[in-house]
């Protein structure tokens, strides 16, 4: 699996049809390989309890993405060449997600629902999961349910849930502990918004798939957060990382074509002087 960037586009569309159509074109031209929104309604994502009691709660009703987007989504994500996924956030919307999602994403607070997980690995298609404040006992019985359940194609991500992450906090080497422990694809769900926890994630843990979460232009819902990225500043990243990998060459020792030519101008070893004799004339 090639290095994959997911643009998270969050509650940050604002409920705007031409606006999400933007979030898929920048994604597209920043580098990023898909695009994912999140399809949840607020009573069926949070308890009656929490809803009569918390105004903040109600007013995320704004914040959902209408069910009529979904194919207008996924015909401009064909047209950018570019996948469309969907974290689901109620049983049905794994059957709505169906027809247009190239994955489906699992978010962190969801992973003790296991019916939730059940529906997802039963639609055959890849599943991507985020760990945030899972223990590993807890990981282990979710892969257990999605594999059991027929997900064949798994990414497990690393993720701390606090908005934003503190550097300091990210705790990237229990990458290489999922990536021992399961076998599977494994990332870097970000909440840190800093170029170096990226670098350092996929450089030295051999993160597969970043998920980041991303605004257009600090006008969407979450950006005041603090955990979401511009789009200048992740595109520079996610060139800083290419660029990385086109330094690595083979393991084996080439000149290049200007060493081939600076070769001659190398100290002769008969008398330690610059270039070799039989160039000097």
């Amino acid at each position: 699996m090639a290095l994959k960037f997911v643009a998270e586009v969050s509650s940050n569309h604002n409920k705007d049809i031409e606006r999400c159509i933007k979030f898929i074109d920048v994604s597209a031209e920043i580098g990023c390989k898909a695009v994912k929104f999140q399809l949840f309604k607020i009573d069926k994502l949070f308890a009656p309890e929490i809803l009569k009691k918390s105004q903040i709660h109600r007013d995320r009703k704004g914040w959902e993405l209408p069910l009529e987007f979904l194919p207008h989504l996924y015909r401009k994500c064909q047209e950018k060449n570019i996948e469309f996924a969907c974290t689901p956030f109620y049983l049905k919307a794994v059957e709505e997600l169906f027809p247009y999602v190239s994955f489906y994403k699992i978010a962190s607070y969801e992973i003790l629902w296991k019916d939730l997980l059940v529906e997802c690995a039963k639609t055959g298609k890849p599943v991507v999961l985020s760990t945030g404040m899972a223990t590993l006992d807890e990981i282990k019985g979710a892969v257990d349910v999605l594999k059991t359940n027929g997900c064949k194609k798994l990414t497990l991500l690393h993720c701390v849930s606090s908005y934003p992450t503190k550097i300091d906090e990210c705790n990237l080497a229990f990458i290489k502990t999922l990536k021992d422990t399961f076998n599977c694809q494994v990332g870097w769900s970000d909440h840190s918004v800093s170029e170096a926890v990226i670098l350092r994630a996929v450089h030295r843990w051999q993160a597969k798939l970043i998920e980041f979460h991303l605004d257009i232009d600090g006008r969407g819902e979450e950006f005041s957060f603090g955990h979401c990225w511009l789009p200048e500043k992740i595109k520079r990243v996610i060139e800083y990382i290419k660029d990385g990998f086109l330094a690595d060459g083979s393991s084996q020792k080439t000149l290049t074509d200007k060493e081939k030519e600076e070769r001659n101008w190398r100290a002769d070893p008969k008398d330690g002087l610059r270039p070799l004799k039989a160039y000097r004339d």
